[in-house]
């Protein structure tokens, strides 16, 4: 016996040194990518100004991306223009830059300002840059400041219950490489709220579309697009340090988030079970946000990939119109190691006016100590690049005018650079589930709400429900009956069923609000819903 344990312990030994090799090899290799990819960034620009110096032309301008454009498409027209996502992989180091002395003088002489409201928005006016492009009145800095207080929960119902330990590679080994979208995972992998909540998340920092409507207003359309692009990094915010999968929505699943403290009114509703996707659309004061998004994860192993299929759009009252793409999310360490999420990729933001804007999220390395990297351009029609942007898409964006890869060696972008977004401090009330001060009123139920609401609204679902209270046999039952109900979803989708509130565009695959829930609402009129969280789904729904 003693002998096998000596021999078991050799043989780990063994293995801890493979492993220490292993990881030595690959940081060299990481290592190796980094300055590869500096001197192919390095020579690019090189070869760009001895271009420009022989009268070359610069980048071609974005085209105006329509909600019918296929990702060929964008590729290709990239391709015209002479425009790739490797000419901008050098990233400023934003640890370095947020710890420097500019940005010290830059905070010094305000005082620091919190309020307990969820939002939390006047964190950042210490921060804002009193300076603007034309020398705008420092008023803008109260836009969105100025709705009335609404009080809402600070926290989540303490559990009932002690959890009980699931091991996820017990149940998702025999699904690598395929949709996890058709897998069904305990409920104790779940958060307490719908993918249809999710969507409204994006909107936590929905005072920066205010501040962008201001600034068209006011005849400045280059503070916009540069606003409209930190709302756009914004909604990755609250995803850092979330591991836990919201709810997949049944068919014709929908959720209201009448938000007067914030001056705008969300709704989503699930529109296709196979594909799954769902639809969103939301005022504001002088704005409109929609989109519908089908996310496909597939698992490879160690990993989960989501790649987001759909077009968010965002409009202004003077007809201005912002179209853009999310960006790949990883999950990571799934079997060993700490869970992380990350967001790489390239994000397009086509402007129908003098503007177009192009995002850079850095991907995260097994070295990279400093991750979560944002940096990007404006761009006007000629292809010239107006403005840089950077920062992190966890903590905050800035930017900076001009072209920053154009100066000289050694300059500090921080120097000059102007605040746009900070994120908001986290929730001193926090559970496993690492909900967001603004995530955690999402599934709030008081009887003044309740009264309201049809009976398809996601806060009135009981899995989610006994979830949220801590109460996880019974919230695994019901989630185990509601995916034996959701079956029928597919067969009732092959038989003409049709979104209530939202209809397939002509000669499209995207789908816009027709209206009319707002005012069924005032009405009360909810008369002819199906109860699709009871023991049936019904086919009144279908047309």
């Amino acid at each position: 016996m003693l002998s096998d344990f000596f021999e078991l312990q050799k043989q780990l030994n063994i293995l801890q040194q493979k492993q220490f090799y292993l990881m030595d090899t690959l940081r060299q290799l990481e290592a190796e990518k980094v300055e590869l990819e500096t001197t192919v960034v390095d020579e690019t620009q090189c070869w760009s100004k001895e271009q420009d110096a022989s009268g070359g032309s610069g980048n071609g301008r974005y085209s105006e991306g329509s909600a019918t454009e296929s990702d060929e498409e964008i590729e290709s027209q990239d391709g015209v223009d002479g425009e790739t996502d490797e000419d901008d992989d050098t990233f400023f180091d934003t640890k370095e830059f947020l710890s420097s002395d500019s940005m010290r003088s830059m905070s010094s002489g305000y005082t620091q300002r919190s309020v307990d409201s969820y939002d939390g928005i006047l964190d950042d006016k210490r921060f804002l840059c009193s300076a603007s492009v034309n020398g705008i009145d420092a008023d803008i800095e109260m836009i969105g400041l100025n709705y009335p207080h609404v009080e809402r929960r600070k926290k989540l119902p303490e559990p009932l219950e002690k959890e009980k330990a699931v091991g996820l590679w017990s149940i998702i080994k025999d699904n690598i490489g395929k949709d996890l979208s058709g897998v069904c995972l305990p409920v104790y992998f779940n958060e307490p709220l719908s993918s249809l909540q999710k969507c409204f998340e994006d909107l936590e920092y929905s005072y920066l579309i205010d501040r962008a409507s201001e600034w068209g207003k006011r005849g400045n359309s280059l503070m916009r697009i540069l606003t409209v692009a930190a709302f756009a990094v914004s909604g990755y915010a609250s995803t850092e340090g979330r591991h836990c999968k919201p709810f997949n929505p049944l068919l014709g699943e929908t959720y209201e988030g009448d938000y007067p403290d914030k001056g705008l009114r969300f709704f989503s509703e699930k529109v296709s079970h196979h594909p799954m996707i769902v639809a969103c659309h939301c005022e504001g004061r002088g704005w409109k946000f929609w989109g519908d998004t089908n996310l496909k994860g597939k698992f490879w192993g160690r990993s989960i990939q989501l790649d987001p299929v759909g077009i968010l759009a965002l409009k202004f009252d003077d007809g201005e119109l912002f179209q853009w793409s999310k960006v790949t999310t990883s999950i990571y360490n799934l079997i060993l190691g700490k869970l992380y999420c990350d967001h790489y990729g390239t994000m397009r933001i086509q402007g129908s006016g003098e503007y177009s804007c192009k995002l850079k999220f850095k991907e995260q390395s097994i070295i990279d100590r400093n991750p979560h990297q944002v940096h990007g351009f404006v761009q006007d029609r000629s292809g010239n690049k107006i403005a840089t942007l950077l920062g992190k898409w966890d903590d905050s964006m800035y930017y900076v005018l001009g072209d920053v890869s154009a100066k000289p060696k050694g300059y500090d972008p921080m120097s000059e650079a102007c605040l746009l977004w900070r994120r908001n401090k986290p929730s001193c009330n926090n559970s496993r589930y690492n909900l967001t001060p603004f995530a955690t009123t999402l599934n709030e139920l008081t009887p003044s709400i309740k009264e309201k609401l049809p009976p398809s609204d996601s806060r009135l679902r009981p899995d989610q429900r006994h979830l949220e209270n801590g109460e996880y046999e019974l919230a695994n039952a019901e989630k185990v009956r509601l995916e034996q109900l959701q079956r029928q979803s597919r067969k009732l989708q092959e038989r003409g069923w049709q979104p209530r509130w939202f209809r397939k565009e002509k000669g499209k695959d995207t789908y816009e609000y027709i209206g009319g829930y707002w005012e069924a609402r005032e009405q009360g009129k909810w008369e002819g819903f199906s109860d699709i969280f009871g023991q049936t789904i019904s086919e009144n729904s279908i047309d």
